[in-house]
Protein backbone atom coordinates (compact mmCIF):
# COMPACT_ATOMS: atom_id res chain seq x y z
CA UNK A 1 0.00 0.00 0.00
CA UNK A 2 1.57 3.32 -1.04
CA UNK A 3 2.42 5.83 1.64
CA UNK A 4 -0.05 8.74 2.00
CA UNK A 5 0.87 11.85 0.02
CA UNK A 6 2.19 14.70 2.10
CA UNK A 7 1.52 18.37 1.35
CA UNK A 8 4.68 18.66 -0.74
CA UNK A 9 3.65 15.64 -2.83
CA UNK A 10 0.19 17.12 -3.43
CA UNK A 11 1.67 20.46 -4.47
CA UNK A 12 4.04 18.69 -6.84
CA UNK A 13 1.23 16.60 -8.32
CA UNK A 14 -0.85 19.73 -8.93
CA UNK A 15 2.11 21.63 -10.39
CA UNK A 16 3.15 18.79 -12.68
CA UNK A 17 -0.44 18.01 -13.67
CA UNK A 18 -1.35 21.57 -14.63
CA UNK A 19 1.96 22.02 -16.48
CA UNK A 20 1.31 18.89 -18.50
CA UNK A 21 -2.21 20.09 -19.23
CA UNK A 22 -0.91 23.44 -20.51
CA UNK A 23 1.50 21.55 -22.74
CA UNK A 24 -1.34 19.45 -24.17
CA UNK A 25 -0.10 16.19 -22.56
CA UNK A 26 -3.52 15.20 -21.25
CA UNK A 27 -2.69 11.59 -20.33
CA UNK A 28 0.32 12.67 -18.27
CA UNK A 29 -1.79 15.38 -16.60
CA UNK A 30 -4.46 12.84 -15.66
CA UNK A 31 -1.86 10.64 -13.97
CA UNK A 32 -0.77 13.49 -11.69
CA UNK A 33 -4.26 14.81 -11.02
CA UNK A 34 -5.70 11.41 -10.11
CA UNK A 35 -2.99 11.03 -7.48
CA UNK A 36 -4.59 14.02 -5.75
CA UNK A 37 -8.08 12.53 -6.10
CA UNK A 38 -6.90 9.17 -4.77
CA UNK A 39 -5.52 10.98 -1.73
CA UNK A 40 -9.01 12.35 -1.03
CA UNK A 41 -8.04 15.91 -1.90
CA UNK A 42 -9.95 16.33 -5.14
CA UNK A 43 -11.59 19.74 -4.90
CA UNK A 44 -13.49 21.60 -7.66
CA UNK A 45 -10.28 22.98 -9.20
CA UNK A 46 -8.73 19.50 -9.46
CA UNK A 47 -11.85 18.01 -11.04
CA UNK A 48 -12.06 20.94 -13.47
CA UNK A 49 -8.51 20.22 -14.59
CA UNK A 50 -9.41 16.52 -14.99
CA UNK A 51 -12.45 17.53 -17.05
CA UNK A 52 -10.28 19.68 -19.34
CA UNK A 53 -7.92 16.76 -19.79
CA UNK A 54 -10.76 14.38 -20.69
CA UNK A 55 -12.11 16.93 -23.14
CA UNK A 56 -8.74 16.80 -24.88
CA UNK A 57 -8.69 13.00 -24.95
CA UNK A 58 -12.30 12.84 -26.12
CA UNK A 59 -13.44 10.50 -23.33
CA UNK A 60 -17.02 11.72 -22.95
CA UNK A 61 -18.06 9.39 -20.14
CA UNK A 62 -15.06 10.39 -18.05
CA UNK A 63 -15.65 14.03 -18.94
CA UNK A 64 -19.25 13.77 -17.77
CA UNK A 65 -18.12 12.23 -14.47
CA UNK A 66 -15.52 14.95 -13.89
CA UNK A 67 -17.96 17.75 -14.63
CA UNK A 68 -20.49 16.15 -12.30
CA UNK A 69 -17.87 16.17 -9.56
CA UNK A 70 -17.17 19.87 -10.12
CA UNK A 71 -20.84 20.88 -10.07
CA UNK A 72 -21.52 18.71 -7.03
CA UNK A 73 -18.95 20.80 -5.18
CA UNK A 74 -19.89 24.15 -6.74
CA UNK A 75 -23.14 24.31 -8.74
CA UNK A 76 -22.26 27.86 -9.82
CA UNK A 77 -18.94 26.97 -11.42
CA UNK A 78 -19.09 28.84 -14.74
CA UNK A 79 -16.47 26.84 -16.59
CA UNK A 80 -18.07 23.51 -15.66
CA UNK A 81 -21.50 24.78 -16.68
CA UNK A 82 -20.27 25.89 -20.10
CA UNK A 83 -18.32 22.67 -20.60
CA UNK A 84 -21.40 20.66 -19.63
CA UNK A 85 -23.41 22.62 -22.18
CA UNK A 86 -20.82 21.78 -24.83
CA UNK A 87 -20.93 18.11 -23.89
CA UNK A 88 -24.71 17.89 -24.13
CA UNK A 89 -24.68 19.82 -27.42
CA UNK A 90 -22.16 17.35 -28.87
CA UNK A 91 -24.47 14.51 -27.85
CA UNK A 92 -27.47 16.16 -29.53
CA UNK A 93 -29.31 17.08 -26.33
CA UNK A 94 -29.98 20.73 -27.14
CA UNK A 95 -32.39 21.27 -24.25
CA UNK A 96 -29.88 20.11 -21.64
CA UNK A 97 -27.16 22.13 -23.38
CA UNK A 98 -29.22 25.29 -23.30
CA UNK A 99 -30.14 24.75 -19.64
CA UNK A 100 -26.43 24.77 -18.74
CA UNK A 101 -25.52 27.68 -21.03
CA UNK A 102 -28.42 29.75 -19.69
CA UNK A 103 -27.46 28.99 -16.08
CA UNK A 104 -23.90 30.17 -16.73
CA UNK A 105 -25.15 33.38 -18.34
CA UNK A 106 -27.53 34.14 -15.46
CA UNK A 107 -24.83 33.59 -12.85
CA UNK A 108 -22.32 35.73 -14.76
CA UNK A 109 -24.82 38.59 -14.96
CA UNK A 110 -24.83 38.90 -11.17
CA UNK A 111 -21.20 37.90 -10.59
CA UNK A 112 -19.12 38.67 -13.71
CA UNK A 113 -15.92 36.60 -13.87
CA UNK A 114 -12.62 38.46 -13.67
CA UNK A 115 -10.74 35.99 -15.89
CA UNK A 116 -10.85 37.22 -19.53
CA UNK A 117 -10.84 33.68 -20.88
CA UNK A 118 -13.79 32.69 -18.75
CA UNK A 119 -15.66 35.86 -19.76
CA UNK A 120 -15.16 34.87 -23.39
CA UNK A 121 -16.53 31.39 -22.65
CA UNK A 122 -19.63 32.86 -21.02
CA UNK A 123 -20.12 35.18 -23.99
CA UNK A 124 -19.89 32.17 -26.30
CA UNK A 125 -22.45 30.37 -24.15
CA UNK A 126 -24.77 33.38 -24.41
CA UNK A 127 -24.51 33.33 -28.21
CA UNK A 128 -25.22 29.59 -28.32
CA UNK A 129 -28.15 30.01 -25.94
CA UNK A 130 -29.67 32.71 -28.14
CA UNK A 131 -29.20 30.54 -31.22
CA UNK A 132 -30.82 27.55 -29.54
CA UNK A 133 -33.69 29.74 -28.33
CA UNK A 134 -34.32 30.73 -31.93
CA UNK A 135 -34.20 27.14 -33.13
CA UNK A 136 -36.56 26.12 -30.33
CA UNK A 137 -39.01 28.88 -31.24
CA UNK A 138 -38.88 27.88 -34.91
CA UNK A 139 -39.53 24.24 -33.97
CA UNK A 140 -42.62 25.15 -31.96
CA UNK A 141 -43.84 27.49 -34.68
CA UNK A 142 -43.55 24.72 -37.27
CA UNK A 143 -45.36 22.32 -34.96
CA UNK A 144 -48.27 24.75 -34.59
CA UNK A 145 -48.39 25.94 -38.20
CA UNK A 146 -50.75 23.17 -39.25
CA UNK A 147 -53.20 24.24 -36.53
CA UNK A 148 -54.06 27.55 -38.26
CA UNK A 149 -52.77 29.47 -35.25
CA UNK A 150 -53.34 32.84 -36.94
CA UNK A 151 -57.13 32.53 -36.70
CA UNK A 152 -58.90 34.86 -34.23
CA UNK A 153 -59.97 31.97 -31.98
CA UNK A 154 -56.30 31.15 -31.34
CA UNK A 155 -55.29 34.64 -30.17
CA UNK A 156 -54.52 33.60 -26.59
CA UNK A 157 -52.66 30.50 -27.76
CA UNK A 158 -50.49 32.70 -30.00
CA UNK A 159 -49.73 34.90 -27.03
CA UNK A 160 -48.90 31.85 -24.89
CA UNK A 161 -46.56 30.61 -27.62
CA UNK A 162 -44.79 33.96 -27.82
CA UNK A 163 -44.35 33.98 -24.03
CA UNK A 164 -43.08 30.40 -24.05
CA UNK A 165 -40.45 31.15 -26.67
CA UNK A 166 -39.40 34.49 -25.22
CA UNK A 167 -40.59 36.44 -28.26
CA UNK A 168 -42.88 38.39 -25.94
CA UNK A 169 -42.10 39.62 -22.46
CA UNK A 170 -44.47 38.93 -19.58
CA UNK A 171 -46.14 42.03 -18.19
CA UNK A 172 -48.39 41.67 -15.14
CA UNK A 173 -50.56 44.02 -13.12
CA UNK A 174 -48.40 46.13 -10.82
CA UNK A 175 -50.58 48.98 -9.57
CA UNK A 176 -48.74 51.67 -7.69
CA UNK A 177 -51.11 51.74 -4.70
CA UNK A 178 -54.16 49.49 -4.69
CA UNK A 179 -54.28 45.89 -5.94
CA UNK A 180 -57.57 44.03 -6.26
CA UNK A 181 -57.02 40.23 -6.23
CA UNK A 182 -57.99 37.63 -8.80
CA UNK A 183 -58.66 39.88 -11.77
CA UNK A 184 -57.63 38.56 -15.21
CA UNK A 185 -54.33 39.81 -16.56
CA UNK A 186 -55.65 41.66 -19.62
CA UNK A 187 -53.54 44.42 -21.12
CA UNK A 188 -55.84 45.43 -23.98
CA UNK A 189 -59.47 44.52 -23.34
CA UNK A 190 -61.73 43.29 -26.13
CA UNK A 191 -63.63 46.29 -27.45
CA UNK A 192 -66.61 44.04 -28.30
CA UNK A 193 -67.11 43.33 -24.57
CA UNK A 194 -68.23 46.95 -23.99
CA UNK A 195 -71.38 47.60 -26.06
CA UNK A 196 -71.95 50.91 -24.26
CA UNK A 197 -68.91 52.23 -26.16
CA UNK A 198 -71.10 52.35 -29.28
CA UNK A 199 -72.70 55.51 -27.92
CA UNK A 200 -69.31 57.03 -27.11
CA UNK A 201 -67.90 56.31 -30.56
CA UNK A 202 -71.04 57.60 -32.26
CA UNK A 203 -70.41 60.95 -30.57
CA UNK A 204 -66.86 61.26 -31.90
CA UNK A 205 -67.61 63.99 -34.43
CA UNK A 206 -69.59 66.04 -31.92
CA UNK A 207 -66.90 65.70 -29.25
CA UNK A 208 -64.17 66.54 -31.74
CA UNK A 209 -66.13 69.62 -32.79
CA UNK A 210 -66.33 70.75 -29.16
CA UNK A 211 -62.61 70.05 -28.75
CA UNK A 212 -61.68 71.97 -31.91
CA UNK A 213 -63.63 74.99 -30.73
CA UNK A 214 -61.97 74.69 -27.32
CA UNK A 215 -58.49 74.60 -28.88
CA UNK A 216 -59.27 77.62 -31.06
CA UNK A 217 -60.56 79.59 -28.07
CA UNK A 218 -57.58 78.45 -26.04
CA UNK A 219 -55.13 79.68 -28.67
CA UNK A 220 -56.70 83.16 -28.51
CA UNK A 221 -56.96 83.28 -24.71
CA UNK A 222 -54.32 84.93 -22.50
CA UNK A 223 -54.03 81.75 -20.40
CA UNK A 224 -54.50 78.15 -21.48
CA UNK A 225 -57.41 76.10 -20.20
CA UNK A 226 -55.12 73.07 -20.49
CA UNK A 227 -52.76 72.45 -17.58
CA UNK A 228 -49.81 70.06 -17.21
CA UNK A 229 -51.16 66.58 -16.54
CA UNK A 230 -48.56 65.91 -13.87
CA UNK A 231 -48.44 68.62 -11.24
CA UNK A 232 -46.45 68.81 -8.05
CA UNK A 233 -48.57 68.73 -4.88
CA UNK A 234 -47.43 71.19 -2.24
CA UNK A 235 -47.61 68.59 0.54
CA UNK A 236 -46.16 65.65 -1.39
CA UNK A 237 -42.65 64.66 -2.54
CA UNK A 238 -41.97 64.76 -6.26
CA UNK A 239 -43.73 61.86 -7.91
CA UNK A 240 -40.94 59.41 -8.77
CA UNK A 241 -42.80 57.86 -11.70
CA UNK A 242 -43.56 61.22 -13.32
CA UNK A 243 -42.32 60.11 -16.75
CA UNK A 244 -40.02 63.13 -16.71
CA UNK A 245 -43.01 65.40 -17.46
CA UNK A 246 -43.80 66.86 -14.05
CA UNK A 247 -45.22 70.34 -14.63
CA UNK A 248 -44.55 70.06 -18.36
CA UNK A 249 -47.32 71.36 -20.67
CA UNK A 250 -46.09 68.94 -23.35
CA UNK A 251 -48.53 66.51 -21.70
CA UNK A 252 -51.58 68.56 -20.77
CA UNK A 253 -55.14 67.94 -19.65
CA UNK A 254 -58.50 69.65 -19.84
CA UNK A 255 -60.71 68.11 -17.15
CA UNK A 256 -64.45 67.57 -17.51
CA UNK A 257 -64.62 65.48 -14.33
CA UNK A 258 -61.70 65.65 -11.92
CA UNK A 259 -61.36 63.57 -8.78
CA UNK A 260 -65.02 62.61 -9.02
CA UNK A 261 -66.21 66.21 -9.29
CA UNK A 262 -67.91 67.49 -12.46
CA UNK A 263 -66.16 70.60 -13.78
CA UNK A 264 -69.32 72.53 -14.62
CA UNK A 265 -67.71 75.33 -16.62
CA UNK A 266 -65.66 72.92 -18.71
CA UNK A 267 -68.63 70.59 -19.29
CA UNK A 268 -70.63 73.59 -20.50
CA UNK A 269 -67.94 74.24 -23.11
CA UNK A 270 -68.12 70.61 -24.30
CA UNK A 271 -71.79 69.60 -24.00
CA UNK A 272 -71.40 66.47 -26.14
CA UNK A 273 -69.27 64.65 -23.55
CA UNK A 274 -71.82 64.11 -20.77
CA UNK A 275 -74.36 62.78 -23.25
CA UNK A 276 -71.83 60.40 -24.78
CA UNK A 277 -70.88 58.97 -21.38
CA UNK A 278 -74.43 58.56 -20.09
CA UNK A 279 -74.26 54.74 -20.27
CA UNK A 280 -70.61 54.31 -19.28
CA UNK A 281 -69.96 52.53 -15.93
CA UNK A 282 -67.74 55.32 -14.66
CA UNK A 283 -65.94 54.71 -11.40
CA UNK A 284 -67.61 56.42 -8.49
CA UNK A 285 -65.15 57.01 -5.66
CA UNK A 286 -65.68 60.42 -4.05
CA UNK A 287 -62.46 62.39 -4.09
CA UNK A 288 -60.93 60.16 -6.72
CA UNK A 289 -63.13 59.22 -9.64
CA UNK A 290 -64.48 59.51 -12.21
CA UNK A 291 -61.84 61.42 -14.10
CA UNK A 292 -62.75 62.49 -17.64
CA UNK A 293 -60.37 64.64 -19.61
CA UNK A 294 -58.93 65.63 -22.94
CA UNK A 295 -55.30 64.46 -22.89
CA UNK A 296 -53.03 66.47 -25.17
CA UNK A 297 -49.57 65.36 -26.29
CA UNK A 298 -47.50 67.96 -28.08
CA UNK A 299 -45.18 67.02 -30.97
CA UNK A 300 -42.15 65.01 -29.90
CA UNK A 301 -43.53 64.09 -26.47
CA UNK A 302 -42.91 60.65 -24.96
CA UNK A 303 -44.65 59.44 -21.81
CA UNK A 304 -42.16 56.95 -20.44
CA UNK A 305 -43.15 53.46 -19.13
CA UNK A 306 -45.14 53.59 -15.89
CA UNK A 307 -47.98 51.94 -13.96
CA UNK A 308 -51.34 53.34 -12.89
CA UNK A 309 -52.93 53.56 -9.48
CA UNK A 310 -55.03 50.37 -9.38
CA UNK A 311 -56.09 47.35 -11.38
CA UNK A 312 -59.71 47.70 -10.23
CA UNK A 313 -60.57 49.83 -13.22
CA UNK A 314 -59.96 50.05 -16.95
CA UNK A 315 -58.84 53.18 -18.77
CA UNK A 316 -60.74 54.11 -21.93
CA UNK A 317 -59.43 56.29 -24.77
CA UNK A 318 -61.55 57.88 -27.46
CA UNK A 319 -59.03 59.09 -30.07
CA UNK A 320 -60.01 62.50 -31.46
CA UNK A 321 -56.96 64.07 -33.12
CA UNK A 322 -54.29 61.56 -34.13
CA UNK A 323 -51.49 62.49 -36.55
CA UNK A 324 -48.99 60.01 -37.95
CA UNK A 325 -46.31 58.53 -35.67
CA UNK A 326 -48.47 58.32 -32.55
CA UNK A 327 -48.97 55.11 -30.59
CA UNK A 328 -49.24 53.51 -27.16
CA UNK A 329 -47.72 50.33 -25.75
CA UNK A 330 -49.51 48.40 -23.03
CA UNK A 331 -47.60 45.35 -21.87
CA UNK A 332 -46.04 43.67 -24.90
CA UNK A 333 -48.38 45.09 -27.56
CA UNK A 334 -48.14 48.48 -29.26
CA UNK A 335 -51.17 49.95 -31.01
CA UNK A 336 -51.78 53.21 -32.85
CA UNK A 337 -54.81 55.27 -31.95
CA UNK A 338 -57.46 55.28 -34.66
CA UNK A 339 -59.78 58.30 -34.59
CA UNK A 340 -63.26 57.34 -33.46
CA UNK A 341 -62.29 53.82 -32.37
CA UNK A 342 -62.31 53.53 -28.59
CA UNK A 343 -59.78 51.34 -26.82
CA UNK A 344 -59.82 49.89 -23.31
CA UNK A 345 -56.73 48.88 -21.32
CA UNK A 346 -55.43 48.10 -17.85
CA UNK A 347 -53.04 50.87 -16.87
CA UNK A 348 -51.75 48.89 -13.88
CA UNK A 349 -49.76 47.00 -16.53
CA UNK A 350 -46.66 48.85 -17.70
CA UNK A 351 -47.53 51.24 -20.52
CA UNK A 352 -46.11 54.18 -22.41
CA UNK A 353 -47.25 56.55 -25.16
CA UNK A 354 -45.70 58.92 -27.67
CA UNK A 355 -46.36 61.56 -30.30
CA UNK A 356 -43.42 61.49 -32.68
CA UNK A 357 -45.10 63.71 -35.24
CA UNK A 358 -42.95 66.83 -35.67
CA UNK A 359 -45.81 69.29 -36.08
CA UNK A 360 -49.23 68.16 -34.85
CA UNK A 361 -50.97 67.63 -31.51
CA UNK A 362 -52.41 64.31 -30.43
CA UNK A 363 -55.61 64.55 -28.35
CA UNK A 364 -57.64 61.69 -26.88
CA UNK A 365 -60.52 61.73 -24.43
CA UNK A 366 -59.69 59.63 -21.37
CA UNK A 367 -62.11 58.25 -18.81
CA UNK A 368 -61.97 55.43 -16.27
CA UNK A 369 -64.56 52.69 -15.75
CA UNK A 370 -64.92 49.83 -13.32
CA UNK A 371 -63.50 46.47 -14.27
CA UNK A 372 -66.58 44.46 -15.33
CA UNK A 373 -65.49 41.55 -13.14
CA UNK A 374 -66.21 43.55 -9.98
CA UNK A 375 -69.71 43.03 -8.61
CA UNK A 376 -71.86 45.93 -7.45
CA UNK A 377 -71.04 45.01 -3.86
CA UNK A 378 -67.29 44.93 -4.57
CA UNK A 379 -67.43 48.30 -6.30
CA UNK A 380 -69.23 49.83 -3.33
CA UNK A 381 -66.77 48.34 -0.86
CA UNK A 382 -63.71 49.39 -2.88
CA UNK A 383 -65.12 52.91 -2.98
CA UNK A 384 -65.62 52.84 0.79
CA UNK A 385 -62.14 51.44 1.37
CA UNK A 386 -60.40 54.10 -0.71
CA UNK A 387 -62.44 56.83 0.95
CA UNK A 388 -61.21 55.43 4.27
CA UNK A 389 -57.66 55.66 2.95
CA UNK A 390 -58.22 59.30 2.12
CA UNK A 391 -59.80 60.06 5.49
CA UNK A 392 -56.70 58.98 7.39
CA UNK A 393 -54.52 61.97 8.23
CA UNK A 394 -54.68 64.49 5.43
CA UNK A 395 -56.71 64.00 2.26
CA UNK A 396 -54.84 62.13 -0.47
CA UNK A 397 -54.36 63.73 -3.86
CA UNK A 398 -56.16 61.97 -6.72
CA UNK A 399 -53.79 59.58 -8.45
CA UNK A 400 -55.82 58.05 -11.24
CA UNK A 401 -53.72 58.50 -14.33
CA UNK A 402 -53.91 56.56 -17.59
Amino acid sequence: MPAPLVAADLEAAWRDGTRALRDGRAEVALGHLHRIVDAGRGDAAVWTAIAVAHRITGERAALRTALGQVLARDPRDLRALVMSGDLFAAEGDSRAADAHYAAAVRIAETAPPSDPGLRAEVARAADLSRRQAGEYADHLQRAMAAQDIDRPAARRVRQALDLLTGRQALYLQQPRHFYFPELPQIAWADRAAFPWLDRVEAATDAIRSDLTRLLEEDAAAPASAFSPYLQQEANRPIFAASSGLMGDPAWSAFYLWKGGVPQAENLARCPSVAEALADAPLCAIPGRTPSVLFSLLRPGTHIRPHHGFTNARFICHLPLIVPDDCAMRVGAETRPWIPGQACVFDDSIEHEAWNRNPDRLRVVMIFDVWRPELSATERELVSTLLQAVDSYGAAAAPAWEG
